[in-house]
C-alpha cells in the first residue's frame, strides 16, 4: 500500500486555517508535513478552540483539527540565522506553502524568487485573501470578509434574515481546498517537465469559483442571485420541509418523483392541481404546495419520510446536528474519523477527520497526533546537517 504523496516533503509556513487545511490534505495523502512555526506561540490556532484548557496549552482544538500527521520546527524567519535553515530545508523540499499577506516573505528575504535559487524545483503555493496582485492585494482578508465581498453572505438565509453569515469559515476551507488541488496538479507537471512553479491562490476567487451557479445565473440568464432560505429555487418540491419532529430535506426534482411523493402521502389530487402539475407552475406556487405537503408530514417524523420516500425513489434526508451526523453509520462505516489513544497536552483520546474521498492503493490517512510546538527541531536540524553544537547556538540566540 502507498499513499499517492508518498516521498513527497512539504514545508507549511501557515497559520490558522486555509493553509493549515492544504498542508493537512497533502499529509493526508503520505506527503512528509514539517509545519515551521514562530519560537513564540507558534500557529495562532494553537490558541483557539472552545477548550479553554487545550488553548493554554498551545494545543487549541483548531489546530488538533488539521495538523494531525505533520512534524513541527521552530524557526524565527526574522533572523539571518533563521533564513539560513530555512534555504537548507528548502534544498531538501519538493513544496513549501505559506499565507502571509503578498509582500512579506519578500520583506523577510525568503521570496519565491530567492528561494528558487536554491532549489529550481521548488513548488512554492502562496495563499492569501485577494492574490499577489490588483488593488485589494495588501487589504487584510478574514473568513468573514471574504464571505461578504464575494457574496456568500448575501444569499445565505431567507429574503427576511439574509446576507447570513455561512456557519463555519467556508472562505477559508475553499482556499485551502483550492491550494491543494493545485499544488498536487504542479507535482505532476513538475513529473513531466522537472520544473517548479509559483501558485497564486486567492480566496476571494476561490470563493466565486465554488459558486459556479449563482454566478452564471447572473452572468448567463442575467438573473441576479437572491436569498431564498431553504427552498431549491431550480425545483418545487425541493427544500427543507417541516415533520412531526423537525425538518427534512426533499428533492423531488423531477416530475416522476412529484408524482411518486404526493401519491405516498395520499395527495394525488395535488398531482391533478393547475397550480402545481407543471414544473415552473410548482415554483410559482411553491409556497401553496408546501402548505398542502407539510399538512401531512406533520403526521409521522423525519426518519420514518426519509426510509419512506428514498424507498419510492424520492430523494429525501432530515436535517441533522454535527453530532448526529459524525454518529451516521455512513460516516463510520467510511472511516472518516481517526482517534489517537494519546497525544501530549490533551487528556485523553484525540479524534479528527479525514478527507472526503477514498484512493485504491491507499486510503488518505494520518499516522501521528498533532505536534506539540517544536517538537521536531532538533530532528530535521540535524536531517540537513546542522550539529547538535549548532543546534544549541541556535537555541540560545532564539534562531529556533
Amino acid at each position: 500500500m502507498s499513499s499517492a504523496l508518498n516521498g513527497i516533503r512539504v514545508l507549511d509556513l501557515t497559520n490558522v486555517l486555509a493553509g493549515p487545511l492544504c498542508a493537512y490534505q497533502l499529509a493526508l495523502l503520505g506527503a512528509e508535513v514539517i509545519k515551521i512555526e514562530v519560537p513564540d506561540g507558534g500557529d495562532l490556532a494553537r490558541q483557539l478552540g472552545a477548550d479553554a484548557a487545550l488553548n493554554a496549552r498551545h494545543m487549541g482544538a483548531s489546530f488538533l483539527a488539521q495538523n494531525a500527521g505533520k512534524k513541527s520546527v521552530t524557526l524565527n524567519l526574522k533572523s539571518p540565522r533563521g533564513k539560513e535553515v530555512l534555504h537548507r530545508l528548502v534544498a531538501s523540499a519538493d513544496v513549501l506553502v505559506e499565507n502571509f499577506r503578498p509582500g512579506v516573505m519578500a520583506r523577510l528575504g525568503v521570496s519565491y524568487d530567492e528561494l528558487k535559487q536554491t532549489n529550481p524545483k521548488l513548488v512554492y503555493c502562496a495563499i492569501s485573501g485577494f492574490g499577489q496582485e490588483g488593488p485589494m492585494r495588501a487589504a487584510p482578508a478574514y473568513d468573514q470578509i471574504i464571505q461578504g465581498l464575494s457574496g456568500i453572505m448575501s444569499i445565505t438565509g431567507t429574503p427576511e434574515a439574509a446576507p447570513l453569515r455561512v456557519g463555519y469559515p467556508v472562505a477559508d476551507t475553499l482556499a485551502g481546498m483550492m491550494a491543494a488541488f493545485a499544488i498536487s496538479s504542479a507535482l505532476v507537471r513538475r513529473n513531466a517537465t522537472g520544473e517548479g512553479g509559483f501558485i497564486d491562490v486567492s480566496m476571494l476567487d476561490s470563493a466565486l469559483t465554488a459558486m459556479g451557479w449563482v454566478v452564471s445565473n447572473y452572468l448567463i440568464a442575467g438573473v441576479e442571485p437572491q436569498a431564498h432560505g431553504n427552498d431549491n429555487i431550480t425545483a418545487a418540491p425541493s427544500g427543507a420541509f417541516r415533520t412531526r419532529d423537525g425538518l427534512i430535506n426533499i428533492a423531488a426534482n423531477k416530475q416522476e418523483q412529484f408524482v411518486a411523493l404526493v401519491a405516498m402521502l395520499g395527495r394525488e389530487d395535488l398531482s391533478l392541481d393547475e397550480r402545481f402539475a407543471q414544473r415552473e407552475n410548482r415554483k410559482r406556487n411553491r409556497a401553496a404546495l408546501t402548505a398542502e405537503l407539510e399538512s401531512e408530514l406533520a403526521k409521522n417524523d423525519s426518519a420514518h419520510w426519509e426510509a419512506a420516500l428514498n424507498r419510492i425513489g424520492v430523494p429525501a434526508g432530515s436535517v441533522l446536528s454535527v453530532p448526529q451526523a459524525l454518529a451516521l453509520p455512513q460516516v463510520q462505516q467510511r472511516e472518516f474519523l481517526k482517534t489517537f489513544d494519546a497525544v501530549d497536552g490533551v487528556d485523553g483520546p484525540l479524534t479528527v477527520s479525514r478527507t472526503g474521498f477514498k484512493l485504491s492503493g491507499g486510503d488518505p490517512d494520518v499516522h501521528t497526533p498533532p505536534p506539540q510546538l517544536g517538537q521536531h527541531t532538533e530532528e530535521f536540524l540535524r536531517s540537513v546537517g546542522y550539529s547538535a553544537g549548532e543546534i544549541a547556538d541556535f537555541r540560545a540566540d532564539g534562531t529556533v
